[in-house]
């Protein structure tokens, strides 16, 4: 990812973006020439213009000196760009494994708005924005049955889901049907009569678009307030639906609460209630009230705020009132399983934009069933493209005892034979030569697939799953596979019948190719040539003037080498007597050790104090001040405690080495091979300048 973002930003300051030949008329002479490949005028034009921001179709103006120059600097950098790609190309360097994955993953992120659908994604991102407009409370009864159920195991389901559907139409309670005949999970099956789940067993809590499966999301926004679905299939089974209620969607909420516990006031709590709903009546504030009353003590202190709530985060009771109130209202007091409430708001969201939506909803979309739907759809549309035939439903007529009978093109009663069980496990394989019929299965433009493929690719797509019946199992793969070959087939096709993206394919193509051609030819090239870099030093150092101030990076300024002793408390030992120290360490030239010794003798022994050796520039340090740069001691207070500067040397500016300007020499020796590379390239694949043409250019 560097590396992309690198060579784009170059991409950026060059100017450079590679564009396909454009319409040639008779006011379009070739401007360059490079191994007798032609670029003309309008194709250099197409990309110069757009280096400079200027509207292709804006009138020229008046040419200036600024102007020219710009023209000829960039003329320079594109036929530099185009030989280096040119020798790029003939080095294989689109064949680079690093270059050929990283282009891999490029395009298949670059591929994906062609390969879908754009008005079934649209609809479906339209579909789920009017739906967030509104959440709602539900509850359901699952029969589960697998996706891959036999025939009788999924009638079995479906007819007990009616009958559910049935009893519930006739007026039954709803909670007591689900908590009967509901198979969701739950933690143990005993059914005793004073169960407390009974009263909401199936109860799905209040819930917005791509909260639930799309199947059972279809069905739900579909129904009224109040109204019980038909069973609705889904990957889980079949659900009947009951919607309790639809509620205005706002998102996430801040509200402040009081909560009276009929666990803590099991006789009281609605008097607590009303006691708490008077006292705000009268005046009293929120926050007082709820310390006084609210048994969340959680929250009471701080006078119950709970701040950015999500719908589904609040029990259904608390929506609903937060839906119809205004910023700073409060409710009457309400009662829940849990005790009493009052609810005030202190803010409330509104749904955003569609357009500030769109990226939440793709990417929940990712994981959605619905994602599909776009690209099934585009499947659809390809198939039509490509001529697309399945042989296993074309007939041919052929003569059996003396009858003409239609019998299908191809089979896949070969391919069920060849299955087994072991599919449900992983573990079936493939194996050559086990294919006898190798009549094609289908066709999709100029390819066609047969048996083999389609088993191959079901060995390649096996997981771990309920054993089914294997005709089911073989029929919905075969679906997989047609679909996975058609859009192989688009995917593939993607450059020659769409020129933008083929276009701009070429372009990062190239780029890639350029930043690699220019590591190993110049970059890493420099870096790694020790004996070229130690040449390229000895020539040009002999040319660095420390007056010219372009040179002043390879020139050291002034240094001194100094011994900082640092005290972090005046008390611990006088300034006066700690520059005593230094100045006889001086004069009897003691190392760090004697000086460190004769210091512990004289300091305070739970006091601290810290020795550095130091090299340091003039104009690159904060240590010394203009007036001591020569031998000498020097003391300077700190807001703690103090420190003494011993400068034992001070050096005169000089030449830097190769190894301390490292950095500078590689980077002109860069510049040098660079420049050496292009003079042989234009040489080696005969570059022509046509300097007339852009002579005559006018922008």
């Amino acid at each position: 990812m560097k590396k992309t973002l690198l060579f784009a930003a170059l991409f950026s300051i060059l100017g450079l973006n590679i564009q396909p030949l454009c319409a040639q008329n008779t006011d379009n002479p070739v401007i360059f020439e490079i191994n007798g490949k032609k670029i003309y005028k309008s194709e250099f034009m197409k990309e110069f213009l757009r280096s400079v921001g200027k509207d292709p179709k804006a009138a020229p103006t008046a040419c200036t000196y600024e102007k020219r120059q710009a023209l000829d600097e960039y003329a320079e950098l594109f036929v530099n760009y185009r030989t280096k790609l040119e020798d790029a190309y003939a080095l294989k360097f689109d064949t680079l494994p690093d270059l050929i994955k990283e282009l891999s993953g490029y395009r298949n992120e670059l591929a994906a708005p062609y390969l879908i659908d754009s008005v079934t994604m649209n609809n479906i991102l339209r579909e789920a924005y009017q739906r967030n407009h509104y959440a709602l409370q539900a509850a359901h009864i699952l029969i589960r049955v697998d996706q891959n159920a036999s025939a009788e195991d999924t009638l079995k389901a479906y007819n007990k889901a009616m009958e559910c559907y049935k009893r519930a139409k006739a007026g039954e309670n709803f909670y007591e049907l689900a908590y009967e005949n509901s198979e969701e999970r739950v933690e143990n099956n005993i059914l005793p009569t004073e169960d407390p789940r009974r009263k909401n067993f199936g109860d799905l809590g209040t819930f917005s678009v791509f909260d639930m499966i799309y199947p059972f999301e279809n069905a739900a926004y579909a129904l009224n307030e109040g109204e019980i679905s038909l069973p609705v299939r889904s990957q889980y089974g079949y659900h009947i639906i009951y919607l309790k209620n639809k509620i205005p969607y706002f998102g996430k909420c801040t509200i402040q609460h009081i909560w009276v516990s009929s666990k803590a006031y099991p006789y009281d709590a609605q008097n607590r209630a009303n006691t708490a709903y008077q006292r705000l009546k009268n005046g009293e504030s929120f926050n007082v009230v709820c310390q006084d009353l609210s048994d969340d003590k959680s929250s009471a202190g701080n006078g119950g705020l709970v701040s950015d709530l999500a719908m589904g985060q609040m029990p259904p009771a608390y929506i609903e009132q937060v839906s119809k109130m205004n910023p700073g209202e409060y409710t009457k007091p309400f009662s829940t399983d849990y005790g009493w409430h009052i609810v005030k708001l202190v803010r409330r969201d509104s749904i955003p934009s569609f357009e500030e939506m769109v990226p939440y909803y793709k990417q929940r979309l990712v994981r959605d069933e619905r994602s599909n739907k776009p690209r099934e759809s585009f499947i659809e549309q390809c198939k039509k493209q490509y001529n697309f035939v399945d042989y296993t439903n074309e007939f041919t007529t052929e003569k059996v005892k003396g009858k003409k009978v239609s019998i299908p093109m191809a089979s896949l009663d070969e391919c069920l034979s060849l299955l087994s069980d072991s599919v449900f496990a992983k573990n079936w394989h493939y194996r050559n030569g086990m294919v006898k019929d190798m009549r094609p299965l289908i066709r999709v433009g100029d390819m066609q697939y047969t048996a083999v493929d389609f088993l191959k690719f079901i060995e390649a797509n096996q997981h771990f799953e309920p054993v089914s019946p294997l005709r089911n199992y073989m029929m919905d793969r075969y679906r997989n596979f047609i679909n996975d070959k058609v859009f192989e087939y688009a995917d593939k096709h993607l450059e020659t019948e769409h020129a933008e993206f083929g276009d701009l394919m070429k372009e990062y193509r190239d780029g890639l190719m350029i930043f690699s051609y220019n590591d190993a030819m110049i970059w890493s090239k420099a870096i790694r040539d020790t004996v070229g870099l130690e040449a390229f030093y000895q020539v040009f150092s002999k040319q660095r003037d420390i007056d010219n101030e372009a040179d002043a990076p390879y020139f050291w300024n002034e240094r001194a080498n100094i011994r900082v002793i640092t005290f972090k408390d005046s008390a611990s030992l006088a300034p006066g007597k700690a520059r005593k120290v230094v100045e006889k360490a001086i004069e009897k030239g003691w190392n760090d050790m004697q000086l460190s010794n004769k210091l512990n003798s004289k300091i305070r022994k739970d006091a601290s104090y810290r020795i550095e050796q130091l090299l340091v520039e003039k104009g690159h340090q904060n240590l010394l001040k203009d007036g001591q740069w020569r031998k000498g001691i020097y003391e300077e207070a700190m807001p703690m405690g103090y420190r003494i500067i011993c400068v034992d040397e001070v050096l005169q500016p000089s030449l830097k080495s190769r190894s301390e300007a490292r950095g500078y020499y590689i980077n002109e020796y860069q510049n040098y091979l660079e420049k050496q590379l292009i003079s042989e390239l234009r040489k080696k694949y005969n570059v022509i300048v046509h300097q007339n043409v852009i002579d005559e250019i006018v922008y």
